[in-house]
């Protein structure tokens, strides 16, 4: 009898859960029990079986063996459907959304409202989606394509799908991997919303403080183990960090006092336009010169991606000119930008860093592929490939169980590592870096910018864009900050603080303050 009753306090339960992959074991024997009205955090390495876990839960992965309980009762969850008919929404880490429908449509999508004639009812929709979006604080414009919105828009979008379902157990999979600080704290508030009014609520995350800021409890595992779970009051950000990975972490980036030298990237009154003919970049001006990081800082949507794309070749460039290493490669085709000296950590690591149906050497060779030792004339030498590649995965730390599967089977944790492990190897005198660390944990992200420091101190010039501003503040040298697709003001980074940054972010003018150059 108190069996039953502790099982009906709690709207999820996992119990004993294990999967295995073959011979790999990805979760074993998991155990969670997450209340109604609790935020409850999943802590763990980047591959440390987080997502795994949680797509046994939403219905994506079928358990090898153990039982998941909701709301005291045993569950077989066969499908995604049946856990949403269950009321398990998950909202995924890499967004499960068609490029070319509409935001109404994505969110749509599955469950649609017809007319007995067969017609969708999408005023009904609509009405429903702009009440949630509103009570959420989530802004969207319903009518953009998904493949036209930014990274923060998609993120949104997936929430309100998940709430349009009536979710009452909720999965967020890294939610504020893709958001700037004002959009995270925006998020952080709703899901305490969504608990005050009852929801479960299961939030992945390797943001120590913001775990710290909402949740309840959290529970760490490691290689695929639980290792404790903690409650949130009584537990320092450090001890967190050392039960994930195993070891102390070093939160404090020193950067090297570094001569700088020579212009490597300069760019002279750019303009840039968007699909829909809409100036996205104008008038933007920026030098960075070798052994110096430059971050960029803005609130995601003004002209960041627009920017990146055209210093990369990815997008025509309407107006100005950019020179890299004194060669103007004004838009240069992609290949002839790489083949120039420039790395590229791109912000949709899905869309434009790999090839998810090709294999892990495919996908660390794609710069150097035409190149030798890794080709000679037309035939490529696969040996030399294999061989590099297990290199820079091992440098990296980048976990895999073999090199010929599917870089798409990977954690996105473990998919950006290889990213980042390819375009540093080559060594390149510009990388531009775009949310570096998104989606790693603190091990990683430790790693990871101790790696773009080691950059700047051989001479690289590095272009920083992120919108964690306390990466920003860490590893900059200098700080430029955009808004409205130009260059607003620049400094130091000790002669400019957070509040400051954030007024510049936002379009307001530092008065009296001589350290800030101003663009007008």
């Amino acid at each position: 009898m108190k069996q039953e009753q502790t099982n009906h306090n709690y709207a999820i339960e996992m119990k004993n859960l294990t999967k295995k992959f073959g011979n790999f074991v990805a979760n074993d024997r998991i155990s969670m029990k997450i209340k109604s009205g609790e935020i409850h955090g999943l802590l763990g390495e980047n591959g440390a079986g987080k997502t795994t876990l949680m797509n046994m839960l939403s219905g994506i992965l079928k358990p090898s063996s153990g039982q998941i309980l909701v709301n005291g009762k045993e569950v077989h969850l066969n499908s995604a459907k049946d856990a949403t008919n269950l009321g398990i929404g998950m909202v995924h880490q890499h967004f499960m959304l068609v490029q070319n429908f509409t935001v109404l449509e994505n969110i749509m999508l599955g469950i649609e409202n017809t007319s007995l004639f067969g017609i969708l009812n999408r005023q009904e929709a609509k009405r429903k989606i702009v009440n949630l979006s509103k009570k959420y604080g989530l802004k969207l414009d319903l009518n953009a394509k998904i493949e036209d919105v930014s990274v923060g828009m998609q993120q949104r979008v997936e929430i309100i799908k998940v709430l349009y379902r009536n979710a009452d157990i909720l999965i967020f999979d890294e939610p504020t991997a893709v958001l700037t600080p004002q959009e995270v704290d925006e998020l952080l508030e709703t899901l305490k919303l969504l608990a005050s009014e009852g929801k479960a609520i299961i939030l992945i995350s390797h943001k120590l403080k913001e775990l710290k800021a909402v949740a309840n409890k959290t529970t760490i595992i490691r290689r695929g183990k639980v290792i404790d779970t903690v409650d949130m009051k009584n537990t320092s950000p450090e001890v967190l960090a050392e039960m994930m990975v195993g070891r102390k972490i070093n939160f404090q980036r020193e950067r090297k006092s570094v001569k700088t030298g020579k212009a490597v990237l300069k760019i002279t009154n750019l303009k840039v336009i968007n699909e829909q003919k809409i100036v996205k970049v104008h008038d933007l001006n920026l030098t960075i010169h070798a052994g110096e990081i430059v971050g960029l800082a803005g609130i995601d949507g003004n002209g960041q991606s627009e920017l990146v794309k055209a210093l990369t070749g990815l997008k025509p460039i309407e107006n100005g000119k950019v020179l890299i290493n004194d060669k103007d490669l004004t838009g240069a085709s992609p290949r002839k930008i790489t083949h120039n000296g420039v790395g590229h950590i791109p912000e949709d690591r899905q869309r434009f860093g790999l090839i998810l149906q090709m294999n892990l050497v495919e996908n660390a060779s794609l710069q150097v592929y035409n190149q030798p030792p890794y080709s000679h004339g037309l035939f490529l030498e696969p040996k030399a490939m294999v061989k590099m590649t297990k290199e820079i995965l091992s440098d990296y730390d980048v976990r895999y169980s073999d090199l010929s599967e599917n870089v798409g089977a990977l954690s996105g944790g473990n998919q950006q590592k290889l990213i980042i492990a390819r375009e540093l190897s080559r060594n390149p005198s510009l990388l531009i870096a775009v949310n570096p660390t998104r989606g790693l944990d603190v091990g990683a992200v430790e790693f990871i910018h101790s790696q773009i420091l080691k950059a700047r101190e051989m001479g690289n010039a590095i272009l920083l864009i992120s919108y964690e501003l306390e990466e920003v503040q860490q590893l900059s040298d200098r700080i430029a900050v955009i808004h409205d697709g130009t260059i607003v003001g620049q400094a130091k980074n000790e002669d400019l603080t957070e509040s400051e940054i954030g007024l510049l972010m936002a379009g307001e003018k530092l008065e009296n303050k001589e350290e800030v150059i101003h663009a007008h």
